[in-house]
């Protein structure tokens, strides 16, 4: 990892030659009071819990300070030394500073203040959101987005972002009033994926649509009664592949996609359901139909 950033001289300090932070210090109170959205939108910053998001964010180079625990230090010394080598503040805290700053109920005292992921959607759509981001050799006429409306589950949005990750999409949209991707819950859900993937946000559902239509993306929308099986999609997500791109909609978690979205569609997939299952969970039904579409982008 090669940090080319330019920090400021307090930068990369190793706060381990001083006593160890408690939870009173201010600059852990600051990183605490991240754990509200409102914190996170004033400062721009957002928290990081554990190796995997950290190791990320890390490799991203977007964090601006570590904290950690006597006992993390143990575990992940190389983290640490790794984070103090990129020029990173690295911050040594008590025991009791590291529950303040996790959330979970055994803190893994391993927390880093990181600059908020999102972009704008026209980054995401041109592959300029990061160079560290992109799918690497990804063309832009082989777009593949993962386009949640109205998410409000943290959970299921962190799992649909790292499945995002995993087929290889060029990006998640969260469009209309959908949760913070920088929630706590959800950055622990995608286990470092939060910072491979680009990610936008849009609070306007229509604008969203018109955009992708108007940059040659097929829009697929999921639901029950679509008029293609996507056991039979095969073809029409070659030519989409091989054109401008797909767009996958799912819908909110407790009512599903608004029949006016999905109607806006280019063309509305159901998901076969051979069992007495009514539904499937939207992250299932997410991973489903992303790794339907990159099986036949990849095959031979």
């Amino acid at each position: 990892m090669t940090n080319t950033s330019k920090r400021p001289a307090e930068r990369g300090s190793d706060d381990r030659t001083n006593p160890e932070l408690s939870e009173r210090n201010p600059r852990v109170v600051s990183a605490v009071k991240l754990h509200r959205s409102a914190s996170r939108r004033k400062t721009g910053l957002f928290l990081a819990e554990g190796a995997n998001s950290v190791a990320a964010a890390l490799d991203t180079e977007r964090v601006e300070e570590l904290f950690y625990s006597s006992r993390a230090a143990e575990r992940e010394h190389e983290l640490v030394a790794t984070a103090a080598a990129l020029g990173v503040r690295t911050s040594l805290v008590s025991e009791r500073a590291a529950e303040h700053l996790g959330e979970t109920v055994t803190p893994p005292g391993l927390v880093a203040v990181c600059r908020l992921v999102d972009v704008p959607l026209g980054q995401v759509l041109s592959g300029t959101a990061s160079a560290r981001d992109a799918v690497e050799g990804a063309a832009a006429s082989a777009r593949m987005l993962a386009v949640p409306v109205e998410m409000s589950d943290p959970g299921n949005a962190g799992t649909l972002i790292r499945v995002a990750d995993a087929v290889g999409a060029n990006g998640v949209v969260l469009a209309g009033d959908s949760v913070d991707p920088h929630n706590g819950k959800c950055v622990r859900a995608c286990a470092g994926s939060l910072f491979h993937v680009p990610i936008a946000r849009d609070r306007d559902i229509d604008a969203v649509l018109t955009t992708l239509r108007d940059n040659g993306i097929t829009v697929l929308a999921t639901t029950a009664r679509g008029e293609v099986d996507l056991d039979d999609a095969d073809e029409l997500l070659r030519t989409a592949g091989e054109s401008g791109g797909t767009a996958w909609l799912f819908g909110n978690e407790a009512h599903g996609l608004d029949p006016a979205v999905a109607a806006r569609a280019d063309h509305r997939i159901r998901i076969p359901i051979h069992g007495r299952a009514e539904s499937l969970n939207l992250a299932a039904a997410a991973a489903i139909c992303l790794y339907a579409d990159a099986r036949v982008r990849h095959r031979p």
